[in-house]
């Protein structure tokens, strides 16, 4: 008969399953090993950008030479762009004939801000790179720009020197560059100089020779000078430069990576526009900074954007705003012959990226097959951000999560501040004169900590625009003398470390004395089998006080080339009032809809509400081609001009 082990060894047979299944539960409820991932990528972004700042290499276009000189990376894949592609050694040499070009052609010198109007190209990789071989600066302008807005950003860059891509000549007409070649143009400081990038200009640079320039050109930087002019989109107004520093920039390039795991067989396809901060700083860095192939998309499409993901093998894709839902529009590709399912017939991993809506969340993991969502909140002029890396159904829908040590790690380096409805700023008590954090769960602005005596170490703002920097910082918030970095965005952070976002502070209206998120709205209106977008915004009405909600609406099968949107039908009419009252409390339910064949979006796929506001429900300031509609006895019914005249003189009160 066998004998029975001994008590200590039944014991440590038993313990090492009990252990396992204590680890796992503790992992399961604090997070702990996706915190470990966060505070080591954190910690790995300050060490790094502490060590080139000491040994003055924090300009990244050391690290393109690094890779370029390496055995193991001068030859792998670094950008690829219309079908062709450029190793790290290739890039790092066209990147230094643009330098040369730029310093011998039109005498750039170091710090210099030299401004780039490009749309999507390795171009505009190379001039990045080839301006920071020398020490410049650029300054990214959005190619979608013109007239006023394009004249301001030009402007309000100082730059004297002007790159436009060929294909952006369109926007500068006779009357703009007359503008731009007048002597006090920049404040007394002489013309700007325009060169459009011609075929010609191109094949000049190419074949100037590639000198490497001294690194004293490139010397003397700290973590909080200017790398980078980004501007902000111009939602609520022109757009403003906000400095992106060096220390930002070693930030998007070495934290990414670590959190979503990057690796040297990675191929990226980014799509969104590079003059923006997703595709540069959270892309374009990333890769350049670990090795790994980037695939530059000219411009967004959601007809051709999975035949170019599965033509180029990318094996993540980003995103921004509502390119997703764009893309989820579109009709499944399916083989009428095969039954094969386009939608899923790719290398894709992961989809990466800001701004993608709760209610098409997991609509996206399931019909493109994704397995996880990367999703990042951050702002260009912004100092932190956060992440959530999304493999389950737990933070479906979140801007970004962390666990217990995480939490406990922020410290007092964040908080969400109670907000005062009226006037849109954090709320402060009438005797202390301090705001006041919101209780976990509910919405506030988030702020961010910022070092009182040196603002300008986290915080570097608006280039040559104190005014607008300074209306970002907050100071005696919650004790004398500190000072925080305002959002401007309110956001939900929940007793499981889940962050959501609630609205931005602007579009939350009031109604009835209520607080009304167009956010909220929005995400109830995507539910509806029949919308395909919505826009929320709150307008003025004639003889009320607050404003009503309103929500442009384009329904599927709706296209903005028609002369006059179609009318949707009773039943989807009925169908949305029912689902909306629902799903939404009564102050909250949209008084108006605007049907829609098309809605205003930025560059990078975000809605844009301010021109939708100050038209309203007017009918005489609402485009023709749009059809009004008001909720009466829960239904929704045609509003006319009429309608707006019996409002107006007092006939209806809502």
């Amino acid at each position: 008969m066998p004998q029975l082990p001994a008590l200590p060894e039944i014991s440590r047979h038993l313990a090492a399953p009990a252990i396992v299944t204590s680890l796992a539960y503790l992992n399961a409820r604090w997070s702990l090993f996706y915190d470990w991932t966060l505070i080591t990528g954190l910690a790995k972004m300050g060490i790094l950008t502490r060590w080139a700042e000491r040994k003055d290499r924090l300009n990244l276009f050391y690290v393109l030479e690094k890779h370029a000189h390496s055995s193991r990376t001068a030859n792998h894949p670094f950008i690829v762009y219309n079908g062709r592609t450029w190793s790290f050694r290739e890039a790092y040499e066209t990147s230094l004939r643009y330098g040369t070009w730029f310093q011998t052609v039109h005498g750039v010198k170091p710090k210099e801000i030299v401004a780039m109007n490009f749309m999507n190209s390795s171009t505009f990789i190379f001039i990045c790179l080839g301006l920071w071989s020398i020490g410049a600066i650029p300054a990214f302008i959005n190619y979608n720009l013109s007239g006023k807005p394009l004249t301001h950003s030009i402007k309000s860059s100082s730059a004297r020197l002007l790159v436009v891509d060929d294909e952006v000549r369109r926007s500068f007409d006779q009357d703009q560059l007359a503008t731009l070649g007048s002597s006090d143009f920049r404040d007394g400081k002489g013309p700007v100089e325009v060169v459009f990038f011609t075929p010609a200009v191109e094949a000049q640079v190419l074949q100037t020779e590639a000198v490497r320039a001294d690194d004293s050109v490139r010397g003397s930087t700290t973590a909080p000078d200017m790398a980078i002019l980004i501007y902000t989109s111009g939602t609520t107004g022109l757009p403003k430069p906000a400095i992106v520093s060096w220390k930002k920039c070693w930030g998007g390039a070495t934290f990414p990576p670590h959190w979503m795991g990057l690796r040297r067989t990675d191929r990226l396809f980014t799509c969104m526009p590079l003059y923006h901060s997703s595709a540069t700083l959270l892309a374009f860095l990333p890769c350049l900074m670990s090795a790994t192939t980037l695939i530059v998309g000219r411009r967004f499409s959601a007809r051709k954007f999975w035949k170019e993901v599965q033509e180029s093998q990318a094996t993540i894709i980003q995103y921004v705003g509502e390119t997703m839902r764009y893309l989820l529009a579109i009709p499944p590709q399916i083989d009428s012959v095969t039954g094969e399912d386009f939608d899923k017939k790719h290398h894709v991993r992961m989809a990466f990226g800001n701004g993608l809506r709760p209610d098409i969340w997991n609509r996206i993991k399931e019909r493109f097959n994704i397995g996880t969502i990367a999703e990042f909140y951050a702002a260009t002029e912004g100092t932190s951000g956060s992440w959530n890396l999304s493999v389950n159904g737990f933070s479906a829908g979140a801007i970004g999560r962390n666990g217990i040590i995480v939490e406990l790690a922020l410290g007092r380096s964040i908080a969400i501040a109670e907000v005062d409805p009226v006037t849109e700023i954090p709320w402060r008590h009438p005797k202390t004169g301090f705001c006041k954090q919101v209780p976990r769960g509910e919405p506030g602005e988030l702020l961010y900590a910022l070092d009182p005596a040196n603002i300008q170490n986290k915080y570097q703002g608006y280039y040559g625009n104190a005014q607008a920097t300074e209306d970002k910082v907050l100071r005696d918030v919650f004790a004398k003398g500190d000072a925080w970095f305002r959002t401007g965005d309110l956001i939900r952070w929940d007793r499981d470390g889940r962050w959501f976002f609630s609205d931005r502070i602007g579009d939350t209206f009031r109604w009835k004395s209520e607080n009304v998120s167009t956010s909220e709205i929005a995400e109830v209106l995507g539910g509806h089998p029949d919308v395909l977008e919505a826009n929320v915004y709150g307008v003025a009405l004639p003889r009320h006080d607050g404003r009503a909600g309103c929500a442009a609406i384009i329904f599927k099968g709706q296209t903005s080339e028609a002369a006059t949107v179609a009318e949707p039908s009773p039943a989807t009419l009925e169908t949305l009032a029912s689902h909306l009252t629902a799903n939404l409390p009564k102050f909250a339910v949209p008084l108006f809809l605007r049907v829609t064949g098309g809605l205003q979006a930025t560059g990078n796929n975000k809605q844009q509400k301010h021109i939708l506001r100050t038209e309203g429900v007017d009918p005489s300031h609402v485009a023709t081609h749009d059809r009004l509609y008001w909720l009466w006895d829960n239904r929704y019914v045609p509003f006319g001009q009429k309608d707006w005249d019996r409002m107006t003189g007092g006939q209806v009160r809502l």
